[in-house]
């Protein structure tokens, strides 16, 4: 692993707690690893949505037996559905994430409670976004990738010599978070549909139109409209086409990369900074 450009003794020894919030996807648990042996006291939290992939819950298992430590799994009650009722079924949105604000800030914050707290992000040098910056106080973000100019390769490396490598639902989505997450492109609902059937209609049971009003998950079109055959090709043969114009214009970019390119080139949606870490 790349050596620490300071002394790890700078980070543990600050007062009060330390925590990396865990989101079951790549930079968040490269994070945890990185981080294991410099600051013994940390803590780890994942804030549970209740509708995660059994990917993620696999992945946060592995990554728990590798730490020796335990993960906090918060929300054990309250998960999206029954926050859902409580916004009379409207269905969270770019617009109105409820969703980030319930099941992950809240929890997050209620967890630290008034303590001074250092919160690790994974947020890295090769990005540009700063992720949840908590407006309390007693919350102080940190950010080691940046200050070590560790980038997607070191994350790739930090898993791959760890031997928890990369979460296996990367083959076909490039965000953690819950299942059926709004900011997802039609090609990762097409890879939900054919990888989880039973997840992707438990979504569309979701959605619903009222008198002037529709719930969608994505504002252009209903999951009943993408799941018609037609669309679903016309989306991968799209997707493929943004895929090999990426691999010609970075033919050093590794795939994995190459393919969130060719993801977020779909339509201009800005992902969750709290769930895609």
């Amino acid at each position: 692993m790349p050596p620490l450009l300071q002394p790890a003794s700078t980070w543990a020894t600050r007062p009060g707690r330390h925590i990396v919030s865990l989101s079951g996807g790549k930079d968040s648990t490269a994070l945890a690893i990185y981080l294991r042996d410099q600051i013994p006291q940390l803590e780890y939290v994942f804030c549970d949505t209740h509708k995660e992939l059994p990917e993620t819950y696999a992945y946060l298992d592995k990554l728990e037996a590798f730490l020796g430590r335990t993960i906090h799994r918060l929300n054990p009650q309250r998960g999206f559905d029954h926050w859902l009722e409580m916004f009379g079924g409207m269905l969270p949105s770019a617009q109105v994430r409820w969703c980030t604000r319930k099941l992950k800030l809240e929890p997050f914050e209620a967890f630290v409670g008034e303590e001074l707290v250092w919160s690790y992000i994974g947020i890295r040098a090769d990005e540009e976004r700063s992720g949840y910056i908590s407006t309390k106080p007693n919350i102080t973000p940190v950010f080691p990738y940046k200050e070590h100019g560790l980038v997607l390769a070191d994350v790739e490396r930090i898993l791959h010599e760890s031997g928890i490598g990369l979460p296996t639902y990367y083959e076909w989505r490039q965000r953690s978070g819950c299942r059926f997450c709004f900011y997802q492109r039609g090609f990762e609902w097409v890879g939900l549909m054919e990888r989880h059937p039973e997840y992707f209609a438990e979504a569309k049971s979701y959605e619903k139109e009222q008198v002037g009003e529709r719930f969608y998950w994505r504002q252009r079109e209903s999951l009943s409209e993408l799941e018609r055959p037609e669309r679903v090709a016309q989306i991968k043969r799209e997707h493929a086409l943004r895929l090999e114009f990426e691999r010609k214009r970075r033919p050093d970019r590794p795939l994995l990369e190459l393919i969130g390119e060719a993801l977020a080139a779909e339509d201009d949606l800005v992902g969750c900074d709290i769930c895609h870490l």
